[in-house]
């Protein structure tokens, strides 16, 4: 039987998880000294939460959730997206009584869509995310685009800016409807067939569809930022005032609302240049509304979530080198059954130094394992045979230019910590 990966799934490789891994590690450090701590929610959820949380006339909810029944007749669903499930963490463990604001973070998040595979996005893929949970001030949302302006240039990408909109809140966003709708109507005939189903219930929704017909009909739709109530526009203003004074550029783009119903006043995408698109890096907004809708108090937060696979996939376009699977320190070659011993002996202290050491498992004869050692690229090698234990010297081989350093049994592993500085 040969059993392979579901479409759309993918398995991370040793020599991919380095990748992986150096990435983990700047998000890390990065979100600890902007005051983020890292949160860890189930990849399962009752469907309610994400029915009410991400909308229901969202393309996510309508098409892309996996979603079944469970040996309790409970309908459970996969994580389609990171922030509902976060929000549901806050509200349950009241974190709402915690030091205002609570700034978290999740990292390797799950998500799953069932959604046609495409590069950068499976039907498994991984997020990363960060969620400010009482921070009414647009000083968070400025705060959030900052922290992936800081991530993404770290890692070595140029010519970043961020392109910004506000979709208004509870107050004015139906006089926007409205004026959105009767534009919408007049044009009817130009939308595909599922955003002619939006129009009636979330005509907002047809300003993300990607159908270029509906495209040329949104360009010259009636903008958000048009009918802002005056908090809305002030918040607005807010944000762009912060995001000058830290020199971070950006542009006001009408038509980002981003494809979740929970989003208030800003929405925001990250885009990088550099590789002649307009690609949206990671995406991200407010949510004022959210956690009071989940059963919380009233409770203002900002967020946003980028694609771990997507990032990596740019990284690598781009031509960021990254790290590759780590290369052997010391391989411990052996002849016969008491060098064996010996080598597990050593390889064993020496791992407890800090050392990435190596010996035979497979009984291959000297000559197969320098050139295992050679293929694995070992830095170094040892041999210990009969003569080396009966003389308790043996040398420690460079491989790279082929010199030989003599060993002492007695002062082995302090001499080979100095051989490699550590």
């Amino acid at each position: 039987m040969n059993i392979k990966t579901l479409k759309g799934m993918k398995d991370v490789l040793p020599s991919d998880s380095a990748k992986w891994q150096y990435i983990e590690d700047n998000i890390r450090k990065i979100c600890a000294r902007n005051g983020f701590f890292e949160v860890r929610t189930p990849i399962l959820e009752h469907s309610e939460l994400f029915l009410r949380g991400v909308g229901e006339t969202t393309d996510i909810v309508q098409k892309e959730m996996y979603t079944f029944t469970d040996k309790g007749e409970r309908s459970v669903t996969l994580k389609p997206e990171g922030t509902a499930g976060v929000v549901r963490m806050f509200c349950e463990h009241n974190l709402g009584y915690e030091p205002q604001p609570v700034k978290m973070y999740y990292l390797n998040s799950p998500i799953f869509r069932y959604e046609n595979p495409q590069a950068g996005r499976l039907r498994e893929h991984h997020q990363f995310g960060v969620e400010v949970f009482g921070a009414k001030l647009a000083a968070a949302d400025a705060e959030c685009i900052a922290l992936v302006f800081e991530l993404l240039t770290t890692l070595g990408v140029t010519d970043l800016s961020v392109s910004i909109n506000s979709i208004g809140c509870k107050k004015c966003r139906p006089t926007y409807n409205a004026k959105l709708k009767e534009y919408l109507q007049a044009k009817e005939d130009s939308l595909c067939g599922t955003c002619k189903t939006r129009l009636q219930q979330n005509p907002l929704r047809i300003l993300d569809c990607k159908v270029p017909t509906c495209k040329e009909v949104c360009a010259c739709a009636p903008k958000t930022t048009d009918c802002l109530c005056e908090e809305c526009e002030n918040h607005f203003n807010e944000l762009k005032t912060f995001l000058c004074e830290m020199e971070i550029k950006y542009n006001v783009n009408p038509l980002i609302v981003r494809g979740l119903d929970y989003y208030t006043k800003t929405v925001f995408e990250v885009v990088s240049t550099a590789l002649g698109s307009q690609d949206a890096v990671c995406g991200g907004g407010r949510y004022d509304d959210l956690v009071s809708e989940l059963g919380g108090p009233e409770t203002p937060a900002v967020g946003f979530g980028m694609g771990m696979e997507r990032l990596i996939m740019m990284l690598e376009n781009l031509g960021v080198e990254l790290p590759t699977q780590q290369k052997i320190d010391v391989y411990i070659a052996s002849v016969g059954d008491k060098a064996l011993l010996a080598s597990i002996k050593l390889a064993y202290e020496l791992r407890k130094q800090g050392i990435y050491a190596e010996f035979d498992h497979v009984g291959r004869s000297i000559k197969a394992q320098f050139k295992y050692a050679d293929k694995a690229g070992a830095k170094s090698v040892i041999v210990i045979g009969e003569n080396e234990l009966e003389n308790g010297i043996f040398k420690l081989k460079n491989m790279a230019d082929g010199n030989e350093v003599e060993i002492n049994f007695n002062s082995a592993v302090e001499q080979i910590k100095t051989n490699f500085e550590v």
